[in-house]
């Protein structure tokens, strides 16, 4: 099952996309706004090129959001406060008032042998802070992260999950 959003009124409207063609275009009515509008089955542009897997940030549930998975990719990848109309990286869904728009920044590069480097830095120094396990970052502050690192901003928490790492590892360790 996947979800769209309606582009009006953001409601979220369920179909299972297995009944359809690669390439199919469908078209849908928002049950709240009636507004008609169309998507069209199958990987965008922008995901073929991203192939490579770069990790990925798990933010966990709350009472202000569900649980998440936002892949990352090479360069800067600006987390925060999904809002129609701003235009980051990886948005979080939620209604968590003490998360900024652009909160925080995380950069993948790839050292000399090819690995992966995760280093995180605060996007807004004068909002609410960006804590890397339960340490403020600092004004222009850069922090190398590895996986499983604890990244705080506002009430929501997140989990580095490095490339290679899979989500079913991460769920069994909180079970724990």
């Amino acid at each position: 099952m996947k979800k769209v959003r309606c582009p009006k009124c953001n409601h979220y409207i369920t179909f299972d996309e297995t009944r359809y063609k690669k390439g199919e275009t469908l078209v849908f009515e928002c049950p709240d706004c009636r507004k008609q509008f169309g998507i069209r089955i199958g990987t965008s542009q922008e995901a073929e090129k991203e192939a490579v897997d770069c990790g990925s940030i798990l933010v966990i549930e709350n009472v202000f959001h569900f649980e998440q998975t936002l892949p990352l990719g090479l360069g800067d990848n600006v987390i925060g406060r999904y809002v129609k109309g701003c235009d980051i990286n990886l948005p979080i869904e939620t209604t968590d008032p003490s998360v900024d728009t652009t909160h925080c920044i995380i950069n993948v590069s790839r050292n000399r042998t090819g690995q992966f480097i995760y280093t995180i830095r605060d996007a807004t120094p004068d909002g609410t802070g960006t804590f890397v396990s339960n340490t403020i970052l600092r004004d222009n502050e850069r922090l190398r992260i590895e996986d499983g690192t604890i990244i705080t901003i506002g009430a929501t928490t997140m989990i580095l999950r490095t490339a290679g790492c899979s989500d079913e590892e991460t769920t069994a360790e909180r079970k724990r």
